[in-house]
């Protein structure tokens, strides 16, 4: 990985230090000389760079990925693929990984989960409408800025990387996050990565990820058979309309999950506006018929997992029942338990009985037995500590905690405290006096608080949120809340959504209370454009509602791709007027001749053709090289760096490789095996007379008439002279031992090979 450190790409990127590394490739900070700007570099590894059909693939699908531009995709700049290595250059992100940010945190809030959910769905939803599926969403990829928002990388890399249709060691080392049909090897398509959003999503409402296991196969195959808890199982205080949403995404059946990106934002949204509705997937369309607030736009089917005939339990419990129906089940219950207590304390007590008797006649037979001593021990005299630990009882629902299990305490689960809580749902003890832990006398009365639920009157978080959504969900909460707004600038917040609040979020809300929503109005300072598609370039200017008046102009670019701009006028920064005029430049792309020696055949007519100069290559051009290997561009005319002209026809030669050939050594081989190697090398051979060769076994090669490791042009002859058996042949004499020197050896017997 250090090796690249220090070195300077394409004569523009200097790498500075490695900042990540993953199963595929090295990711490095640099610097743009060109441009005065840090890049991040992500280098293909060495053993991957050599599998030409790799990077080829590589090459093309980085290509296309780098057309996919928006604000929740890291940005890619550039592709190279030549003699220095395969490499994406990439928007430089200073941030932390979602998974970094979980490790700090556990878990998330439904608020900060949905925040993040809805920008990874927005990008999801943009890629996917270019063709592009990512196949590896997990929270390594996802970065989070300082401001808040997410960027997902790996666009492009992960898509090669999972090209082949097979549970790779890459794919084993996302595993927790693959969808059922990558664990099987089967095809995929968007939806798989909707599958992995969802998991992304559980894990952050739970802080675990749903299926775990010794191995990564035995992962897989939880993926696919499905049956994960539902995220409420391990965490309370999970609305149930986000987890409807979560265990959709999820679904094992890749045709029951939802079918696009824009079908769950579009779920995402309507929660969001109203945190209280629920969703009919299955048969809880028929459970939640009742609530108004449920949106029917979902198929009714029957339950397809465990998890989805929770929910729907779930919902069944929590809409159908009042305070007073779920007071009258508990009393209900308790008095059942009581009866059956009840009975099961007779029968215990009669067995007690009979064990009681049999310790006491054991004890009295030992007293009789045992020798007299002044140590007493205390157990031995019935003596009992006065006592007790308290119990833990914070986070047990209230119907669940049974007095008699706790005989050294008065545990009171019918005078009970209620107060709200946004950790734990309603019926969930929340604090209890004296705490878990405390060491208090045996029978003291143990006090519990009781959930009564979230307190829908406290101010939620808007802060980046529409200006419109928030005034909606106030209004919505029948306080008779006098709601205020007004504008201010904002160089970080978007024309349209909420600044800050007064009251802030977390406070408690009163009836009829004044709210200010302070409203961004957006900056008026010319935006950073340059590398982004002009289309999105021209949107975010008409999203300032300035009325500027924008002049697009078109230049050829070495560094910038087709159709992304290069600069403005004004620059970055600048302060904007009302009608101003703005000019923004576009690129053309490059009109320089680019740098093709190392590159395949099909890779350079893919180069030449992605110029969209109308250029004429001629690939059928051939010439030896000592320096290029056979099957690749060895020159070019006009030669790399050369301004081209539309239409202009393009030499490249392939290398037909080197035109020299090592003679190998063959003593010592049989005649066959001689043969097969020189043919190998690219040589011809011929069988001269036979002679005798001291330490050379009858048969066998003896002698050679060029040497070993001789390098001669390719097609050359090579005679090679067979062994004798001794008694055959005279000793030679010092002046015919060389077979070289022999004129009687001239004309070989024997003719073959590439003569």
């Amino acid at each position: 990985m250090e090796s690249y450190i220090g070195r300077l790409l394409d004569g523009r990127y200097e790498i500075l230090e490695v900042i990540g590394t993953g199963g595929m490739a090295v990711v490095y900070k640099a610097l743009d000389h060109r441009l005065n700007r840090p890049v991040a570099i992500k280098i293909l590894k060495d053993d991957l760079s050599r599998n030409q059909e790799f990077r080829r693939r590589f090459h093309a699908e980085s290509q296309a990925v780098a057309m996919v531009s928006h604000p929740n995709i890291v940005g890619v700049y550039d592709v190279s693929s030549s003699g220095e290595g395969d490499y994406i250059i990439m928007e430089l992100i200073e941030g932390i990984t979602l998974k970094q940010y979980l490790e700090r945190k556990g878990n998330l809030n439904w608020r900060e989960t949905l925040h993040f959910s809805m920008q990874i769905a927005k990008a999801l939803e943009h890629a996917h409408s270019k063709g592009i599926v990512h196949r590896d969403i997990k929270p390594h990829n996802i970065m989070i800025l300082k401001d808040g928002s997410i960027k997902v990388a790996d666009f492009g890399i992960a898509r090669v990387g999972s090209a082949q249709n097979t549970l790779t060691r890459e794919a084993l080392g996302s595993v927790h996050y693959i969808s059922p049909e990558q664990a099987r090897g089967s095809m995929v398509d968007n939806r798989s990565d909707l599958y992995s959003l969802g998991v992304v999503m559980y894990e952050m409402l739970t802080g675990k990820t749903p299926y775990d296991g010794e191995t990564p196969v035995a992962v897989a195959i939880q993926h696919i058979n499905g049956g994960a808890h539902c995220p409420s199982e391990l965490v309370t205080g999970i609305p149930l309309g986000l987890e409807q949403i979560t265990m959709h995404a999820m679904n094992s059946n890749v045709d029951l999950r939802y079918t696009s990106a824009t079908e769950m934002l579009r779920d995402m949204e309507e929660f969001r506006k109203n945190p209280a509705m629920t969703f009919m997937f299955g048969s809880a369309a028929a459970a939640a018929a009742h609530k108004p607030a449920v949106v029917p736009h979902k198929s009714s089917t029957a339950p397809r997992t465990d998890a989805e005939r929770y929910v729907i339990a779930r919902t069944n419990k929590a809409d159908n029942r009042s305070a007073e129906e779920r007071r009258a089940e508990r009393a209900r219950k308790e008095a059942q338990l009581a009866e059956d207590k009840r009975r099961k304390t007779l029968t215990v007590a009669i067995a007690a009985a009979a064990v009681v008797f049999v310790v006491l006649v054991v004890v009295l037979v030992l007293s009789l037995t045992k020798s007299p001593s002044n140590d007493v021990d205390p157990t031995e005299t019935g003596e009992v500590s006065d006592t007790v630990r308290v119990e833990d009882f914070v986070g047990m629902r209230i119907e669940d905690i049974d007095p008699e299990d706790y005989p050294d305490l008065k545990v009171d689960v019918r005078n009970v405290d209620e107060a709200y809580s946004d950790k734990y749902d309603e019926g969930y003890v929340i604090k209890q006096e004296p705490e878990a832990g405390d060491e208090v006398k045996r029978g003291r009365t143990v006090r519990l608080t009781v959930s009564k639920g979230k307190n829908e009157n406290i101010m939620p978080e808007f802060v980046n949120q529409l200006g419109t959504d928030a005034w909606d969900y106030l209004k919505n909460l029948d306080m008779g809340l006098k709601i205020l707004t007004e504008e201010i600038g904002s160089e970080e917040i978007t024309k349209g959504y909420v600044v800050r609040t007064e009251p802030a979020a977390g406070e408690e809300l009163t009836k009829n209370q004044n709210v200010t929503l302070y409203i961004s109005l957006g900056s008026n300072k010319m935006p950073k454009l340059a590398g982004e598609a002009q289309a999105d370039a021209q949107q975010r200017l008409d999203k300032m509602e300035l009325n500027l008046k924008v002049t697009v102009l078109q230049e050829a670019s070495e560094t910038v791709p087709k159709g992304y701009v290069i600069r403005t006028e004004p620059a970055e920064g600048a302060e904007l007027d009302k009608g101003q005029r703005v000019t923004v430049y576009v690129s053309l792309g490059s009109d320089k001749m680019p740098k093709l020696v190392g590159e395949s055949k099909n890779n350079a007519e893919v180069l030449l053709k992605a110029m969209d100069m109308d250029l004429k290559p001629n690939l059928e051009l051939k010439e030896s090289s000592e320096t290029v290997e056979e099957g690749k561009v060895c020159r070019t005319e006009p030669a790399a760096g050369e301004t081209l002209t539309k239409g202009q026809t393009v030499k490249v030669y392939i290398s037909t490789g080197s035109k020299y050939a090592t003679v190998p050594n063959v003593i010592g081989m049989t005649e066959a095996e001689a043969k097969k190697a020189l043919e190998t090398a690219n040589l011809g051979w011929a069988v001269g007379d036979p002679g005798f060769y001291e330490g050379i076994e009858p048969g066998k090669v003896g002698g050679m008439s060029i040497q070993p490791d001789t390098q001669i042009e390719k097609g050359a002859s090579v005679t090679i002279y067979l062994c004798k058996e001794p008694e055959n042949v005279t000793e030679p004499t010092t002046e015919s031992s060389d077979p070289t020197e022999s004129t009687s050896q001239e004309t070989p017997v024997v003719e073959g090979g590439n003569e």
